[in-house]
């Protein structure tokens, strides 16, 4: 695992000099603290040949295959293709003994290597051949060519910047933001997008002139022209036609498969094990493949509603792990300036802290760690899609659908707690009279359409020009022949799980130079899941029915029965003691008021509501002081500089 940057250039006024070059690659250290790399190699003009364009390639590594053999930069026998990589290629064994029968000669046993013969022999084709998290820069000099992929879930990051002349990459943001010429302008339409799902989606990033490299895509520069396509398109709209015996066959083999795969490492290797379903069979099926005990990994809280160590004990139990736990108290007033600086972007999602917390302590004792992200969402394990299904029942009654979407419903007392049953029935019938994309993009916000609003200054709303729906309603469509919790969850496939679960699993274990792998992603296992019909996964208002009835055998009963516990923090709490002047210190002060995006009266209404104990408003706060904080760190400070 390891953090690559870079930039190509055919303009001599743009050109990265060696000494940002090493700036642009230093800051990514914590992701590759092992060694580092450079290639460096400025415009060259050639005629009455075409120019050279001048290449910038940095790298820092974290060493785990091929410890002795692995620098990068890394390049062919002539010279003429370079890699800088970052992520694990799971089937390079399979493709280097491909690429030897067709007379390619190797080096080293790195994964690396293969890339590099793999584009001679595919060009930019390569990245469909490959199954591994990974982002790759390769330049071609031949071809004078520099080619940028992404994996297919979206597990590992990759930003770039393009203007006239020059291309910047990085695998965080804060590499880019090494070239002081990078405007940092913030798009107001990346705040609406990150206010509505709590992150930014891709393409798009905070600041308007930098993008995100999609999940699955390639991006071609040549001749100062890019080139951005899908290389993975999966089908969604196709159900299998297998029996549910041949169903749970094909998946235990996948599952099996995937495991063994993420499981090469010449570095120690555990797993987190939280005590739900999905880490446990990761573990489960890691103890079968191996003599030796299965290290594991997982964290408590003192408040029992957010720790889940009695269930991650009695899984490490059954299996004979040798566990590790530990008891964190969160501080939220250190980590929020960690978060941030480490994030780049805002991001709203208040497991970072807990995700935080484990990998730091992971890393205390292993390089590489399992986890089990990935299960929900492909066999509809959220508590939300019981809320999907009793949508698309109402949306076949007719008038019971106006009836149950009646204001009247928000006149009824409740609890201010957030997952109170009347709380969510409110929240329920205030979108049941939408289309099923549009409802369900009400229920997972964190501030709805009408909230927005309501925050909003007249000056900001002046500056949107774009919808956050689209972003979801692209993804459903993909689904939208199949039924309602299908296409909810496949939605979170593409949405939730790479822009949010994927990145806060990225950068909280690169923090501390952990490597994360997700055996639930391996797209071959992700294409198969796709395929399932939605009655194997969801039966009698439940999801991950197909887990059950697999794999039943291999864990405790009370595993498979325990109650879903999202993996959080008391922000409910911290904002009306530990956090309560935090928060009217930041988003009460006249520096956050005059930005002149929101409204002050709604902001102190807020804060109001959540510290008197009127109302939960505990993951707006949340957001809304991340976002204030992010602005001050990489806007306001560069500003002031």
């Amino acid at each position: 695992m390891c953090g690559i940057t870079g930039a190509l250039w055919t303009d001599p006024a743009k050109a990265i000099e060696i000494d940002r070059l090493r700036k642009m690659t230093n800051v990514l250290a914590h992701r590759g603290p092992d060694d580092s790399g450079l290639l460096h190699s400025n415009l060259q003009q050639c005629s009455p040949y075409p120019t050279i364009p001048g290449i910038a390639l940095g790298h820092r590594r974290l060493s785990i295959i091929d410890i002795a053999g692995g620098h990068q930069p890394m390049c062919n026998e002539d010279e003429t293709v370079w890699v800088v990589f970052n992520g694990e290629i799971y089937n390079f064994q399979a493709l280097r003994s491909r690429l030897e029968g067709a007379g390619h000669t190797f080096r080293t046993q790195s994964d690396t290597e293969t890339l590099v013969h793999l584009y001679e022999d595919e060009g930019a084709d390569c990245f469909k051949h490959l199954n591994g998290m990974f982002s790759i820069a390769i330049w071609d000099s031949r071809n004078r060519r520099l080619v940028l992929g992404r994996d297919r879930l979206g597990q590992k990051p990759l930003y770039y910047y393009h203007e006239p002349g020059r291309l910047i990459f990085g695998s965080e943001l804060k590499a880019i933001l090494q070239v002081p010429e990078v405007p940092r302008e913030v798009d107001p339409n990346a705040i609406d997008e990150y206010l509505t799902y709590q992150y930014v989606p891709h393409p798009n990033t905070i600041f308007k002139q930098i993008k995100k490299l999609s999940p699955g895509h390639s991006l071609v520069i040549e001749n100062d022209t890019l080139t951005n396509q899908a290389y993975w398109t999966p089908n969604f709209r196709e159900e299998n036609t297998l029996s549910k015996q041949e169903n749970q066959t094909q998946l235990k083999e996948l599952f099996r498969d995937s495991v063994k795969l993420r499981m090469q490492s010449e570095v120690p290797l555990g797993a987190f094990l939280s005590g739900g379903v999905d880490s446990s069979l990761v573990v489960a099926t890691m103890c079968e493949l191996t003599d030796q005990k299965v290290q594991t990994f997982s964290i408590g809280f003192p408040q029992a509603e957010y720790d889940e160590t009695s269930y991650a004990r009695l899984v490490a139990d059954h299996l004979g792990t040798e566990h590790h736990e530990f008891q964190v108290t969160p501080d939220a007033v250190d980590i929020l300036p960690k978060l941030v600086w480490q994030y780049d972007e805002p991001m709203a999602d208040s497991s970072a802290i807990p995700t935080w917390y484990v990998a730091q302590y992971t890393r205390e004792a292993v390089t590489v760690a399992l986890s089990g992200d990935g299960g929900d969402e492909l066999f509809a394990g959220y508590d939300r899609y019981k809320a999907v299904r009793l949508g698309s029942w109402l949306d076949r009654l007719g008038p019971i659908k106006q009836l149950v979407a009646s204001p009247l419903w928000q006149k009824l007392p409740s609890s201010n707690r957030q997952k109170s049953f009347m709380r969510r029935l409110k929240r329920f019938s205030e979108a049941a009279a939408m289309p099923a994309p549009r409802r369900y993009l009400e229920w997972i916000s964190i501030f709805n359409e009408t909230r927005r609003a309501e925050l909003y200054t007249d000056e900001f709303v002046e500056q949107l020009s774009s919808d956050p729906f689209d972003f979801l309603k692209a993804a459903w469509k993909k689904s939208d022949n199949r039924d309602p919790i299908t296409s909810a969850s496949l939605a979170d496939l593409t949405t939730y799980l790479p822009c949010d679960l994927n990145t806060k699993v990225d950068i909280a274990s690169m923090a501390h130079s952990l490597e994360c792998r997700q055996p639930f992603l391996d797209h071959q296992l992700v294409e198969f899941a796709i395929s399932m019909p939605h009655h194997l996964k969801w039966r009698r208002g439940k999801g991950k029915r197909i887990l059950h009835d697999t794999f039943a055998d291999k864990l405790p009963a009370e595993i498979w029965n325990r109650k879903k516990m999202g993996f959080g923090v008391p922000l409910d709490h911290w904002f009306r003691n530990e956090l309560r002047e935090m928060v009217h210190d930041v988003l009460l002060d006249q520096k956050t008021l005059q930005r002149g995006y929101f409204r002050e009266e709604s902001i102190r209404s807020l804060v109001h509501e959540h510290t008197s104990g009127m109302f939960d408003h505990s993951a707006r706060l949340w957001a809304l002081l991340v976002l204030e904080l992010w602005l001050r760190r990489w806007v306001d400070s560069e500003a002031s500089s």
